[in-house]
């Protein structure tokens, strides 16, 4: 996606979209189209900038921060499982949900449901795809699992993964594969390797005549490794072999579209660094894959070739559907290349004022290549999870440790409202946990 107000999908045409009556363009006119005005104005400010300077311009990202309604009680250093929303996105979640409560059935199905049509376009552009090719889901989770249980498969097929790759897929596909005989085959990558195509090469070590299916995650969601999925894919391509990317964490935090990924099917959720609503997520799937891929809930015949199959799960709210728009609107006024910039920053910020400790080590590579906003770092001699319960305990930051059967470590995730203060205070903190330890209770 292009930076700032220069973006195609931009505000004005993303309201305008929505059409006349009680949508976007009518809900738009006052909090929406002040607050989201007052993030392009200050994008103005920054647009003869590169998206690395922009990236250091703390006037602007103050404008960013203070988007946010979030508490300064903690620092949320956690913010890869799921991130808060920009005040526009909750204020516009909490309209639609008392829209949707008058005369239920009529609004919700007929006036509100209806302009899901716009979500679906929105998301597409940002993905670079048709929105004939897009479904709204309710997380990554659901996105992938409409894949892997609604592929065929015959016994003793080999579906390839990694022993890194997220826990509840790893979980689906061996379900399959004690139900119908597939093979689930888990490779070990390095970890913060010197080159991302080492990556790639234990991928291609790994096929076999019976590989149908790769499973690989853009970004590792233990380390924040990304991963070379465009090499993959191509590799996977000229061996006939199908392609789905894990996008959970990539989507929206570093900018990117279909073309660099190249890859058949991709799932993410947008509860994380589009800031949407909890509970939303986008599934991909190629226009021609359509059709043989299952629905998780069956969907009458006419709909066979219909992305809206995946769709089908019930009554749900349109309320956290709707609210996506916001969110997306909250995305291009600050500019994709310009958030990932900022994001790689304030990762890179806080790696290295910690990272000429001794005992201090990164589990994740400074490669701009292969990290954004996630990185796990570890401190010789002491278990992560007590930094973890120490930092939260003394010093209110909210961090993740991770305990993996390969590594260990704390994996910090800052985000676009976190600001340098905080980040200073995590460094002081840290660095007194490397030189004196963690005190006993």
């Amino acid at each position: 996606m292009r930076s700032g107000v220069a973006n195609d999908f931009n505000r004005r045409k993303f309201l305008k979209s929505t059409g006349a009556g009680l949508g976007l363009m009518a809900l738009s006119s006052n909090t929406i189209a002040s607050m989201v005005k007052s993030v392009e104005v200050a994008a103005e400010k920054v647009a003869h900038l590169s998206p690395e300077a922009a990236a250091m311009d703390e006037d602007f990202w103050s404008v960013i921060q203070q988007a946010f309604s979030v508490t300064r009680g903690i620092i949320n250093l956690n913010n890869g499982g799921v991130s808060p929303s920009p005040r526009v996105v909750t204020e516009a979640f909490v309209r639609y949900t008392w829209q949707q409560e008058d005369a239920t059935a009529y609004t919700m199905w007929r006036i509100l449901e209806p302009q899901s049509e716009t979500i679906r376009a929105g998301l597409a552009e940002i993905y670079g795809c048709s929105a004939e090719e897009i479904a709204i889901t309710r997380n990554a989770s659901e996105s992938l699992e409409t894949l892997l249980m609604g592929m065929d498969f015959e016994p003793g097929d080999e579906i390839l993964s990694t022993t890194q790759d997220y826990p509840r897929m790893l979980t689906t596909l061996r379900q399959r594969e004690m139900r119908e005989g597939l093979k689930l085959k888990l490779i070990k990558i390095p970890i913060a390797p010197d080159d991302p195509d080492e990556i790639a090469g234990e991928f291609e070590k790994a096929i076999t005549p019976k590989t149908k299916l790769i499973l690989i995650s853009h970004q590792i969601n233990l380390t924040g490794q990304i991963t070379p999925v465009k090499k993959v894919c191509e590799m996977a391509r000229r061996r006939g072999i199908e392609t789905i990317v894990d996008g959970a964490h990539s989507f929206a935090q570093f900018d990117f579209n279909l073309h660099d990924l190249g890859c058949d099917y991709f799932g993410t959720s947008l509860h994380k660094w589009l800031h949407a609503p909890k509970g939303t997520g986008m599934l991909f799937v190629r226009k021609n894959k359509i059709e043989k891929i299952w629905a998780l809930m069956a969907s009458e015949a006419k709909n066979k070739a219909d992305i809206r199959k995946f769709e089908e799960i019930g009554t749900h709210s349109a309320a956290m559907r709707l609210a996506i728009g916001e969110a997306i609107l909250f995305h291009n006024a600050i500019g994709g290349k310009r958030k990932e910039a900022r994001l790689r920053y304030l990762s890179r910020y806080w790696m290295d004022g910690i990272r000429d400790l001794p005992s201090v080590s990164f589990n994740t590579s400074f490669d701009p290549r292969q990290f954004c906003a996630i990185a796990n770092f570890r401190i010789e001699g002491v278990p992560s999870g007590e930094i973890g319960t120490h930092l939260m305990k003394k010093h209110k930051i909210l961090t993740t440790p991770i305990i993996h059967d390969e590594f260990e470590g704390v994996r910090i995730t800052p985000n676009v409202y976190t600001t340098l203060w905080e980040l200073d205070r995590f460094i002081k903190a840290v660095r007194g946990i490397a030189k004196n330890g963690i005190p006993k209770a």
